[in-house]
């Protein structure tokens, strides 16, 4: 039959026989062991083919079900959760995870722990295959990591886990995990909602289990709270298990949670995390976009919480691919700003409120820039246009432009986010400008000045409108449309006119000034041509020094072509003809600019009425020089200055001095003058300028004069004739108080007056009154001098000009009129000594004779040229230049005669003797004169001085004058005589300059070459300037054969070790500056001085070394005068090339000197240098060698000059190279660096230090960017480090070494790499301890030692140091070092560092040896653990310093050392400091003890617990010291360590122990010690004392209620006391209670005053705890006494023994009112017959009676009646009923003591009160007593005026009446 079994029946039969088998079991047990080993094969079997099988089983499972309910059943759950992962039948792992479900819980802790890695094996496979099934098994992994304790971070545990769970393999299941408990961090149960923040419908679902209700409730069978799980799920990641990749995006979301727990951690992982994560990952950045917008949808999720938002976005503002993420982006600015009440917005984002929402929104801007500022062009144009209407909608929705206060909350920060939003506004719009700024309607731009002129929301908001629109005006470089040009100007014209307080339309009131912005738009964004924008720039110049001065110096700047330049830099150069041509930098178009600025329409229309005041006052004159400057710059065409900073100054020299110059300005002002239009405009700025000289304002006048004198001096005559007509309106400026503008109208006068145009009727009018105010000039007193200077001036320019025109004054009236005013200026300037006049007599005769109306052959009898001349000369001798220039113009008119008595050798001869005026511009004055004196018109100074269209007027007839002059000068200047040597070389130079076109000077410029080369030498700077000048000018003039020459002599004389230029030396030459080297009465100075000082001491060698030193100055000064030649000319002829292409010694030299200390050396050879190389990169890198080893040869030469330029040129030449090129020199360098850091020469000294902060420099470059493979870098570092670590680096007792040595060493370690710097850190971090301590200030340490003169203590002073420590950065540069760390360095640091710390002399040096010994101890503990019992026993040693800084530092060490150091050198550290403790007689070493096990207890918490039995005991017993600062640290020890008075009870046997080995110590403080921790422990034994715990303390305490009272012996008895009332210990042993009854009698006994009333305070509790006892009479015998004599001599007490704290008489009052109470409190009716009971309470009662009367203390009173009270109670409870007469007869008399204190305080009656309430039950039996207590009451009540004490009379009375 068995062999016919089907397999269906086979597999019943299977089936039945292990349901039988469940079936019979009859307990747990039983039922466990069946179903471990049957329950997974049978769930098997429901992989059956047949259903019978599986039904069968499934009815099995039912039966088990019912059978499992009891939680004792426990299930083989491991065997199942293996068969739920190899089985993939859906049945199987059905009941398969049912069980595991069931089962769990009920596991151990550990066999729970056994499945983590089983569970999570595969869970991301069982996900895929089933989500359900998945979420339970990652809910029961949460439910195990609640379990689960993780190793210390960092440790060899926590770098296995990943390992040991098998994630190490299975990187899948750990990246699922990690992303579910990141899910779990966002998830948050909703009852109606599927949806929360972060997750989707199915996310959610599968946290809770798919609608498992409870799963999240902590308080129903298998419910978790969620908090909880969180918080171990992130503890779980933070673990070795996930790698930072895994952790990171749960990190995020957990450091956003509103949990505090949850964010730290979160925070935590995510700093450690972020290094490994990129996010330019597409994957990462889509996960973090999806996260932070959610999904939508029906199923989707919902956007994240605002804070995990705002962190989201901080990180996608570090990625630049996120800025292509368009439509993301647009979606976030869109939500994050609008409002709630907007459409399209999701719930999630109405909710954010408050300071959520700034937060992120301030986020949301701060992306919106990144986006702006990073984004592609592609991308930027997708998203520029949305973002700014967004902005703009979310400003405007707050109330725009006024502010709508009350429609946001929190203002504050709705002010912020609306400042943010127009700053994104302005990155946006200039990151895309195509479509935001450059559209013809301007409307962002409009809506910005707008929002600049009218936004209400303040001041922070109007300066972030100003940002905007400066980032706007970053978006305009280009050419702008002209449609577009017209467009902004009348935005920007707008804007200059808005003001403050204005109205545009209903809803816009300017509250800001718009014209700062608008004037730089005009000046950035306009070109310089456009006429609106210059415009502007005059309306802002009006503006003033009132208003804002921004504005004002803006405006001019606009009016600057150069600053114009400054503001607009070229981005596209285009060169044409050597001159940048730019179309933006056009000059504007004349004729167009006088029509807008003085126009018919313009504001300063010449056509409106002279008396009329001008407008905008402040701006006319510089539009009038703008006017000008356009002119000009129009005539000069081609030829302008380069537009600079000096460009207004060039151009007026180029129109004052330069013929050619006003040649073509003349030309073109008449090709104006012929143009209808252009003559119109010219004629209007001639009347634009003349109307200028009429304002009032000073400074407008002079320069409408400046402008107007100019254009009349170069215009012709038609144009001239036109503004002759208005000749008479300048008589008001020729009057002026202002000289300028007087000199100028004049001038203007005369060119105006002597036109044939002028009236003549107006011009006979003007000039009467002008001659009738120069002829009053000896009665003008006040204003009228300058009247008749204007008038002098004015007649004579009339004149002068007049003759210009006419060449002669022929008319017999006029040579009149001539002579006439000739002979007036003569008289002015014979008699008169007023300076005004004085000049224009001057003036008039340099005119004068200019014009040739001033002639000997003019002069009348009175007056003689010689009168003349000395005149003249003596007035040049004061300084004055114009008597200098008018002596040679006066000799312009006299003939050529060099005899003797002559008229024109008088005059030259005038001139030359005025070498001894020390004015440098006289002397250039001269040789003016000396030039027209010698050549007339010919001469080119006097350009200018022909100020009317036409040739210059004829003078006298030169033949040999000039040559002859010259001849002269030639032997001047070889003299040696200082100042006329120095007038020599100017006056030569002047010749050279305005007549070296003249064939006299053309045939002697060899010898003026060689003439000015002797003057290269001399000692005066303007002496090598003058020469220098002049052979520039030589050159300029000279042929070929000249040049070549000149450039051959120059390159010698610089390149040679001798100045070939010296020139010969006589006794006056000047070898020294006056006081250089003195002598005691005088100075050396002269050749000859030398030689007379030699002749007196006798020693003619001192004239070679005065002239060594003398010659060496010269070699100097001769080659700072190379550079002052113009040599950009000389070196840039073809032929230098060549010359020096053959002689390249030239390049070394002269690159070195270009360094030179000198400045006026080192400006000279720069001058060259740039001259001569014109590619400086390419010449340098091809001589770059032989530089080197010239400057290398030389650093050490004798000249410190040498050394000096040598070090600096160093310096420059390898900041600029690449490290190979100089490399193989790198180790010289330094070696040569350190020599001159040692330098005598400070500054060479300095120059070196220089050089070697450049070198540190690239070192720490080079180290940064990662070149440590360089073959120099440890090279250099070998080099470095011990000089910034030797006596010249930091321990230079200079200051400015040091620091320069700190920051080097700190740059060095900062920047380098651990592979770099490894090998040097060892003996790196012993020399910087050591060096701590150098460091410090010197007086610190004399301070301390004197601290109590200055208010401080030492521990104040070091608290101090070692706060500066702690902040040190060398303290920061060795932690840094110790990150460097590894095994081998380790090994090797142990020698310096154990040094250090022995050595260690300063406190900062031993403090910061104890830091590094912490930072090892904490940072690196895995390679400092092998060390750790070596540096504890060092530590050990240190911690005895005698400093208490010091000590505690080492204290400190020694706690952070415990934690790695081993149980036995830990034993031995407990051991050291228990022998500190009780071995030694030194309170500090207690301290020190203290701090040591203090620093054990708060750093190595688990070492201490573990040795808690050795330590705490010792701890206890401390914490009782007598000496209050190591009482105070093991108090704290104690603290930090023990959770409650348990602990105490827990080691009762080790600190009684302890105590009782001490109690026998000869020291005092330890027997004390020992004491005081008995009673503590008594203390801390609470009510009830069990007996083994009182048989451990009893023989302590009784060996501490020993020997004699003593200080602090109280405590004992108190907790002696304590120990005896214990309720067991009360009804024990009767031996022993006669011992304690022994013991407090005795104690009582005591006559130590101050422990006395402590011990009748004890008596009384103690006889209060013993009703089986009579000791009334015991305590009477003590008390009685006591009370007698308190009461008999109170006054004696004063003399007995005082306490620190209390008085004597308070001892006493005290003693008193203790023996009261313990005589009353003795008193026990219980073991007393009433016979006795009335003896005791008579007894008492005396006494008390006594008491009351004799002693009036508050204290001693209320300690009675509070005795008197408990009394009555115990009479109460003891006594029958009805009283005794004769007790209720003593009672009664009690009752009487209770109202002696009406009397007394309100305190003490309410005692009484309180007695008598307490006595009322006992009244109740008898009539008498009740009746004397009710009758006392009745009138204390009375009597009592305290409504308190009142009302507890009543309560009295009310007891009587109801007992």
């Amino acid at each position: 039959m068995a062999a016919t079994e089907t397999p269906e029946a086979k597999e019943l039969s299977l089936v039945n026989k292990v349901e039988l088998r469940i079936a019979l079991t009859d307990s747990d047990t039983k039922l466990e062991s069946i179903l471990n080993t049957y329950l997974p094969p049978l769930l098997l079997k429901l992989a059956s083919d047949h259903s019978s099988v599986r039904n069968k089983v499934i009815s099995i499972c039912q039966h088990i079900n019912t059978r499992i309910k009891s939680p004792h059943v426990r299930l083989p759950v491991g065997d199942l959760l293996k068969q739920y992962k190899e089985n993939n039948n859906a049945l199987i792992r059905h009941f398969d995870i049912l069980y595991i479900q069931q089962g769990l819980d009920r596991l151990p802790i550990l066999k729970r722990l056994e499945l983590l890695p089983l569970l999570i094996n595969g869970i991301r496979k069982n996900f895929l295959e089933s989500s359900r099934h998945a979420a339970n098994i990652f809910n029961m992994l949460l439910k195990i990591l609640h379990s689960l304790t993780l190793p210390s971070r960092g440790s060899a545990d926590d770098m296995n886990l990943r390992q040991h769970l098998g994630l190490s393999e299975r990187v899948e299941d750990a990246q699922f995990a990690a992303s579910w408990i990141g899910r779990l961090i966002l998830f948050a149960p909703h009852l109606s909602d599927k949806r929360v923040p972060g997750l989707d419908a199915e996310e959610y679902s599968f946290l809770q289990l798919y609608d498992r209700k409870d799963t999240w409730q902590p308080g129903v069978a298998g419910g978790m709270n969620l908090v909880e799980t969180k918080v171990v799920a992130v503890r779980f990641l933070a673990s070795g298990a996930f790698t930072d990749t895994e952790r990171f995006l749960p990190a995020l979301f957990a450091s956003s949670d509103p949990n505090s727990r949850l964010a730290d951690i979160g925070d935590d992982i995510l700093k450690r995390a972020i290094p490994a994560v990129s996010l330019e990952d597409e994957e990462m950045l889509n996960r973090l976009f999806r996260v932070y917008l959610g999904t939508r949808g029906t199923g989707g999720s919902l956007p994240a919480r605002a804070p995990l938002q705002t962190k989201i976005l901080s990180l996608l503002c570090k990625s630049k691919r996120a800025t292509s993420y368009t439509t993301e982006n647009i979606q976030i600015v869109k939500e994050g700003l609008t409002s709630s009440d907007q459409e399209g917005v999701s719930s999630s984002v109405t909710a954010i409120q408050g300071l959520e929402a700034s937060k992120l929104r301030t986020q949301i801007f701060v992306y919106t820039n990144w986006l702006a500022r990073v984004s592609d062009s592609a991308d930027i144009g997708i998203i520029a246009l949305s973002l700014v209407a967004q902005l703009r909608t979310y400003i405007e929705s707050q109330g725009w432009p006024t502010y709508q206060e009350e429609t946001t909350g929190q203002d504050n920060h709705a002010i912020s986010l609306r400042s943010l939003g127009y700053e994104s506004i302005g990155i946006l719009a200039r990151a895309y400008p195509t479509r935001l700024v450059l559209d013809e309607q301007l409307d962002l731009l409009r809506w910005l000045f707008d929002s600049l002129a009218a936004d209400s929301a303040g001041r922070e908001v109007g300066l972030s409108i100003e940002q905007a629109l400066s980032s706007v005006l970053g978006a305009f470089g280009g050419e702008l449309g002209a449609e577009f040009e017209m467009s902004l100007e009348g935005l920007l014209l707008h804007n200059m006119q808005r003001q403050p307080g204005d109205s545009e339309g209903s809803d816009m009131k300017i509250s800001r000034n718009t014209q700062f912005t608008a004037i730089r738009f005009a000046n950035r964004c306009l070109p310089f041509r456009n006429i609106s924008a210059r415009w502007m720039n005059v309306l802002a110049i009006s503006q003033g020094t009132n208003d804002r001065r921004e504005i004002l110096e803006e405006g001019r700047k606009g009016l600057d072509p150069y600053w114009y330049r400054m503001l607009n830099p070229a981005k596209a150069k285009v060169e044409h003809g050597g001159a940048l041509q730019i179309s933006k930098y056009d000059f504007p178009d004349f004729v167009a600019l006088v029509g807008q600025f003085f126009g018919k329409d313009s504001v300063w229309s010449t056509g409106r009425s002279p008396n009329d005041p001008v407008p905008m006052v402040n701006a006319y004159g510089p539009a009038v020089m703008f006017c000008r400057n356009v002119l000009l710059t129009e005539g000069l065409s081609d030829d302008t200055p380069v537009v600079d900073s000096e460009w207004e100054r060039q151009l007026e020299v180029r129109v004052t001095s330069d013929e050619q110059a006003r040649l073509k300005i003349r030309t073109y002002l008449h090709t104006l003058a012929v143009d209808n239009e252009a003559s119109i405009a010219l004629k209007t700025l001639f009347q634009a300028a003349l109307n200028g000289l009429l304002v009032p304002d000073s400074k407008t006048a002079a320069s409408c004069a400046t402008c107007l004198l100019q254009l009349c001096s170069l215009s012709p005559n038609s144009m001239v004739g036109a503004l002759a007509l208005h000749t008479q309106v300048l008589q008001g400026p020729i009057m002026s108080s202002d000289t300028i503008l007087r000199e100028k109208s004049s001038r203007i006068f005369g060119i105006l007056g002597s036109h044939d145009n002028c009236p003549q009727g107006v011009l006979r009018s003007v000039m009467g009154d002008f001659n009738g105010k120069s002829k009053d000039w000896r009665d003008a007193i006040g204003s009228q001098f300058l009247q008749a200077h204007g008038a002098m001036l004015a007649i004579t320019y009339y004149w002068s000009r007049r003759a210009f025109r006419t060449r002669a004054a022929s008319a017999a009236e006029d040579q009149t009129n001539v002579r006439a005013i000739v002979d007036l200026r003569l008289e002015i300037l014979s008699l008169s000594h007023d300076k005004t006049l004085l000049d224009a007599a001057i003036t008039s005769i340099t005119e004068l004779s200019l014009s040739g109306l001033m002639a000997p052959k003019w002069l009348s009898p009175t007056h003689s040229a010689s009168s003349i001349i000395s005149k003249l000369v003596e007035y040049a001798e004061k300084g004055n230049e114009n008597a200098v220039k008018a002596l040679g113009s006066f000799a312009m008119q006299c003939e050529e005669d060099f005899t003797e008595g002559a008229i024109f050798k008088q005059i030259i001869t005038a001139l030359f003797k005025l070498h001894n005026v020390r004015d440098p511009a006289i002397q250039f004055a001269i040789g003016e004169a000396l030039g027209f004196a010698a050549t007339g018109w010919q001469s080119k100074s006097l350009i200018a001085a022909l100020d009317i269209e036409g040739s210059p007027p004829p003078s006298a007839s030169r033949v040999n004058a000039l040559s002859s002059i010259l001849d002269q000068l030639m032997e001047e200047c070889k003299t040696t005589k200082p100042a006329l040597r120095q007038a020599s070389a100017i006056w030569l130079l002047c010749l050279v300059q305005f007549c070296g076109h003249l064939p006299s000077i053309q045939g002697r410029l060899r010898d003026c070459q060689i003439a000015f080369k002797g003057f290269l030498t001399d000692r005066d700077s303007l002496n090598q300037e003058t020469a220098s000048r002049g052979l520039s000018l030589v050159y300029e003039k000279g042929d070929r054969e000249l040049k070549d020459d000149l450039i051959r002599d120059l390159v010698g004389s610089f390149t040679g070790s001798a100045a070939h230029m010296s020139g010969t030396i006589s006794g006056e030459t000047q070898l020294f500056e006056p006081g250089a080297l003195p002598t005691g009465d005088g100075s050396i100075t002269t050749y000859k001085d030398i030689m007379s000082l030699a002749a007196e001491v006798g020693n003619p060698s001192l004239v070679y070394k005065f002239m060594s030193l003398a010659a060496n100055n010269a070699i100097w000064s001769s080659r700072a005068a190379f550079g002052r030649f113009g040599l950009t000319n000389i070196f840039n002829d073809s032929s230098v090339d060549g010359y020096l292409a053959q002689n390249p010694k030239l390049y070394p030299a002269l690159f070195r000197y270009r360094f030179d200390p000198n400045t006026n050396v080192r400006n000279s050879m720069n001058e060259i240098w740039t001259a001569l190389v014109r590619e400086p990169t390419a010449t340098i890198d091809q001589y770059f060698d032989t530089i080197m080893r010239d400057l290398l040869k030389n650093i050490l030469g004798k000249e410190w000059r040498t050394r000096q330029a040598c070090c600096a040129a160093i310096a420059d030449l390898v900041q600029s190279r690449p490290a190979a090129k100089y490399e193989k020199y790198i180790g010289e360098i330094w070696t040569l660096t350190f020599k001159v850091c040692d330098d005598i020469k400070e500054s060479v000294r300095t120059a070196a230090m220089a050089l070697a902060r450049v070198l540190v420099g690239i070192l720490t470059r080079g180290l940064e960017a990662g070149d440590s493979s360089s073959r120099s870098a440890a090279a250099m570092l070998e080099n470095v480090l011990p000089f910034l670590l030797s006596p010249s680096g930091l321990e230079s007792p200079a200051k400015d070494v040091q620091a320069f040595s700190l920051s080097a060493l700190l740059q060095i370690i900062k920047k380098s790499n651990r592979t770099t710097l490894r090998p040097f850190v060892p003996e790196l971090i012993g020399r910087l301890i050591l060096l701590l301590s150098s460091l410090e200030p010197e007086g610190i340490e004399y301070i301390r030692l004197r601290a109590d003169q200055y208010g401080v203590t030492e521990q104040q002073i070091d608290d101090a140091r070692l706060s500066g420590v702690r902040g040190s950065p060398m303290l920061e540069a060795i932690e840094r070092c110790l990150d460097f760390l590894d095994d081998a360095s380790m090994q090797a640091l142990r020698g310096p560092l154990e040094n250090a710390i022995t050595t260690g002399l300063g406190l900062p040096s031993r403090v910061g040896g104890s830091r590094v010994l912490v930072s090892l101890s904490t940072r690196n503990n895995f390679i400092f653990r092998p060390h750790a019992n070596h540096f504890l026993r060092l530590a050990r040693k240190q911690v005895l310093d005698r400093n208490d800084t010091i000590s505690v530092s080492y204290s400190v060490a020694c706690g952070h050392l415990a934690r790695l150091a081993s149980d036995d050198e830990l034993l031995r550290l407990i051991d050291s400091c228990r022998k500190l403790y009780f071995d030694s007689d030194d309170e500090r070493y207690r301290v020190v003890a203290g701090e040591i096990v203090f620093a054990m207890s708060k750093y190595a918490t688990d070492r201490f617990s573990a040795l808690a039995a050795e330590i705490l005991p010792f701890v206890f017993l401390a914490k009782h010291d007598s000496y209050d600062r190591a009482k105070t640290v093991f108090q704290d020890t104690w603290n930090e360590t023990v959770g409650g008075s348990r602990t105490v009870l827990l080691y009762m046997q080790e600190i009684i122990q302890l105590s009782l080995q001490y109690l026998n110590s000869p020291r005092w403080s330890l027997k004390h010690t020992a004491a005081f921790t008995i009673a503590d422990s008594i203390n801390a034994t609470g009510d009830e004392i069990s007996d083994s715990i009182a048989q451990t303390i009893w023989p302590g305490i009784e060996k501490a209620m020993d020997g004699k009272a003593w200080e602090g012996k109280e405590k004992i008895l108190q907790a002696f006391v304590r120990f005896v009332s214990a309720k067991n210990i009360v009804t024990g042993d009767g031996g022993k209670q006669a011992q304690f009854q022994k013991i407090m009698l005795r104690e009582s006994k005591r006559n130590n005053q101050a422990y006395r009333p402590y011990a009748l305070a004890c008596l009384a509790d103690y006889v209060e705890s013993r009703e089986s006892i009579d000791l009334a009479t015991e305590v009477y015998e003590i008390t009685g006494p006591i009370i007698e004599d308190s009461l008999a001599a109170p006054d004696e007490m004063d003399l007995d023994m005082q306490s620190e704290t209390r008085s004597s008489k308070t001892i006493s009052e005290e003693i008193l009112a203790n023996a009261q109470a313990a005589l009353l409190r003795s008193i026990n009716p219980h073991s007393q017959t009433d016979e006795d009971l009335c003896s005791s309470l008579s007894r008492a009662l005396s006494l008390t009676a006594r008491t009351f009367a004799e002693n009036g203390s508050r204290k001693v009173h209320n300690a009675i009646f509070e005795a008197e009270k408990s009394l009555f109670e115990k009479l109460q409870r003891a006594l029958p009923r009805p009283l005794s007469e004769p007790l209720a007869t003593v009672l009664i008399k009690f009752v009487q003591t209770l109202f002696e204190s009406s009397d007394l305080v309100e305190q003490t009656r309410i005692k009484a009160a309180e007695a008598a309430l307490a006595l009322a039950p006992l009244t109740s039996t008898h009539e008498r007593m009740k009746a004397q207590l009710m009758d006392g009451i009745n009138s204390a009540r009375t009597q009592e005026r305290s409504m308190t004490v009142q009302q507890s009379w009543d309560r009295v009375q009310r007891a009587i009446s109801h007992g």
